[in-house]
């Protein structure tokens, strides 16, 4: 199976402390990647070193089967956190703002905002959003450079039961489209209706990799491959 990210032995010091330690990743290609882990397991400081937010300590990133530079970042999608909007602008004013900083036609806006489904906000202000609909402005100024990867840290943070569906079918279709996709979670229920493949971190190691099916018992593989700790949800 081909992979779109690799990671070896990727680890990450902060002043002595050891955030994640020798983490190996597989991301397989147009599939969505569940990346779990109770909070402060080591799930966003390996999506920040993926995105070049953090410098691993050491450690190899490899994307596209090539070694990770900066230029990978022109293939790469991200929301790592709040959505990076200004509250005072528009949607598409925000759109505007990212497309011409990433050199993109700004034809493309009104394309990422249909496939998000904030088309039609007009001049409402994005500070008057929902949370629901930030996120979708975030995952929507993530698309901007059609990536390859898109890459999404507790997407799921504050949304309603009905915003939580509308996401996970956001996410379904852009699988469907080739896009691959890492998401992190520390709500196991929720990756086990969208992810294909897992990934466990636990006290910043990978403690279980693989593809998984709507069949697996996540919970109990889980709780065989970290005994002392237990996800939420």
């Amino acid at each position: 199976m081909q992979m779109i990210l690799r990671t070896e032995n990727l680890t990450k010091k902060y002043f002595g402390f050891t955030a994640v330690e020798n983490v190996n990743l597989e991301i397989p290609e147009g599939k969505i990647y569940g990346l779990l882990g109770p909070n402060g397991a080591g799930k966003s400081t390996i999506l920040k070193m993926i995105t070049g937010i953090a410098k691993p300590t050491s450690g190899t990133i490899y994307f596209d089967e090539k070694p990770w530079t900066r230029k990978a970042l022109a293939d790469i999608g991200a929301l790592i956190e709040m959505p990076p909007i200004y509250p005072n602008l528009t949607a598409y004013e925000n759109m505007l703002v990212k497309a011409k900083l990433l050199g993109v036609p700004k034809e493309r806006i009104q394309e990422k905002l249909e496939i998000t489904g904030i088309a039609k906000t007009g001049n409402k202000k994005a500070g008057d959003f929902s949370l629901g609909m930030k996120q979708r402005l975030g995952i929507a100024l993530a698309l901007l450079n059609d990536p390859k990867l898109l890459i999404l840290d507790e997407p799921t943070n504050g949304l309603d039961p009905y915003g939580i569906e509308e996401l996970r079918e956001l996410l379904r279709s852009f699988s469907k489209q080739g896009i691959s996709i890492i998401m992190s979670s520390h709500i196991l229920s929720e990756v086990q209706m969208i992810a294909d493949a897992v990934g466990i971190i636990s006290e910043g190691h990978v403690v279980y990799q693989g593809m998984i099916t709507p069949e697996d018992d996540l919970n109990a593989i889980f709780m065989e491959y970290t005994k002392n700790r237990r996800l939420v949800g």
